[in-house]
C-alpha cells in the first residue's frame, strides 16, 4: 500500500494543469488541421503519458537513494514537469497560439533530455518516456500547424 501511496504522490502534479478550465469556444473557434486528434483523445493519451512518465520516476526513486540521483536528472525533470504544465494555461487562457508552440517545443526538447537522463539512471525506465517523446513531437507538429492556420 505505500507504495502505491508514493506512485500516486509521483503521479498526482502531473494532472494539475488539466484543472485550468478548457475554453470550449475558444477551442472550436479556432481553424484546426486535419490530422487533428478529437478531443476526448487528448486526456486518454496524456494520462497514458503521465502514468508512464511516473513509472519512470517511481523506479529511479525506488533504484536509488534520493541523495544518489544527479541533479542533471533532478534539474531535467523539473524544466521538463515546467514546459508540460505550461501549455494548458497558455493556450487557453492567454489564448496565445505562438507561445502554445515554444511550449510545445519545449516540452519535446526537454522529453528527450528526460530520456536520455533517465536512461542515464535506469535504463529500463527509459522506454516508458518513449510514447512521451513521440507525441510531444506530434503535439508540436499539431500546435505550429494550428499556429500557422491562425494567423491574423
Amino acid at each position: 500500500m505505500k507504495a502505491f501511496f508514493k506512485f500516486i504522490i509521483i503521479l498526482f502534479p502531473w494532472f494539475l494543469s488539466s484543472s485550468i478550465p478548457i475554453d470550449k469556444t475558444y477551442y472550436n473557434s479556432l481553424t484546426l488541421p486535419f490530422f487533428t486528434p478529437p478531443p476526448i483523445a487528448y486526456g486518454i493519451i496524456w494520462s497514458i503519458i503521465y502514468i508512464g512518465i511516473s513509472i519512470s520516476i517511481y523506479q529511479i526513486l525506488n533504484a536509488k537513494k534520493r541523495k544518489d540521483i544527479p541533479n542533471s536528472y533532478k534539474y531535467t525533470l523539473f524544466i521538463n514537469y515546467l514546459a508540460n504544465q505550461s501549455f494548458q494555461p497558455i493556450f487557453f487562457l492567454l489564448k496565445n497560439t505562438f507561445l502554445s508552440f515554444i511550449s510545445c517545443i519545449a516540452t519535446f526538447l526537454t522529453s528527450l533530455f528526460l530520456y536520455k537522463e533517465t536512461k542515464d539512471q535506469k535504463e529500463s525506465s527509459a522506454k516508458f518516456l518513449i510514447i512521451y517523446i513521440l507525441f510531444s513531437l506530434f503535439a508540436s507538429i499539431l500546435s505550429l500547424a494550428i499556429y500557422l492556420l491562425n494567423l491574423n
